[in-house]
């Protein structure tokens, strides 16, 4: 899977943005090629998308346009950071599925995997619904962070331990607007209180 290369990007004119680590065309390829893969491993087969709100919605919305196969979509929204900036590694569920997943292939899709907490979370809940299978694409993989291990079975990027918003991703419910992946500026994120 492709590392990220900062050095290619300015950070887009954004005041907030330190750098830019994934810029707008690298997003849409790599969309295209996890779209690939997801086809190509579920061939012949229905496939359930479960979306984690709300930090995936824009990964899972342009990765799905990329998946050649009969699928449902559904969301579910949790969380485990409110507005601090770390894991509380508490996950409390602020929308469950409204569809089924008894009998299905479920695919997971997420913004970030960082300590694998939420995730483990999930898949627990989400197995002992009994789904014909459960895998997870998540668009970046933070794993110099990971504190249980968890599988990953599609990733887009694998990026640093640094803080970053844009495309889908937050901090305090800002920022998913941006067409890129960016850090945020220390200052940001060093004034907002835990």
């Amino acid at each position: 899977m492709p590392k990220t290369n900062a050095a290619s990007h300015p950070s887009e004119g954004h005041p907030d943005i330190a750098k830019v680590t994934i810029g707008p065309k690298e997003l849409t390829a790599r969309c295209k090629k996890l779209g690939a893969q997801i086809s190509s491993a579920y061939q012949g087969r229905e496939l359930m998308v479960v979306v984690v709100l709300k930090g995936a919605f824009m990964f899972a919305s342009d990765l799905v346009r990329h998946i050649d196969l009969p699928l449902q979509v559904d969301f579910m929204a949790v969380s485990s950071y409110g507005d601090s900036t770390k894991s509380s590694g508490t996950v409390r569920i602020l929308k469950d599925l409204q569809k089924d997943v008894l009998g299905k292939d479920v695919l997971m899709v997420e913004d970030i995997v960082d300590t694998g907490l939420t995730l483990a979370y999930l898949r627990q809940m989400l197995l002992g619904r009994h789904p014909r299978s459960l895998a997870t694409c998540s668009l970046l993989n933070k794993g110099v962070c990971r504190k249980v291990e968890v599988p990953v079975e599609f990733i887009g990027f694998e990026v640093a331990n640094e803080f970053l918003v844009g495309y889908g991703l937050d901090f305090t419910q800002r920022y998913r607007n941006l067409p890129f992946i960016g850090v945020l500026r220390p200052e940001i994120y060093q004034q907002h209180p835990e």
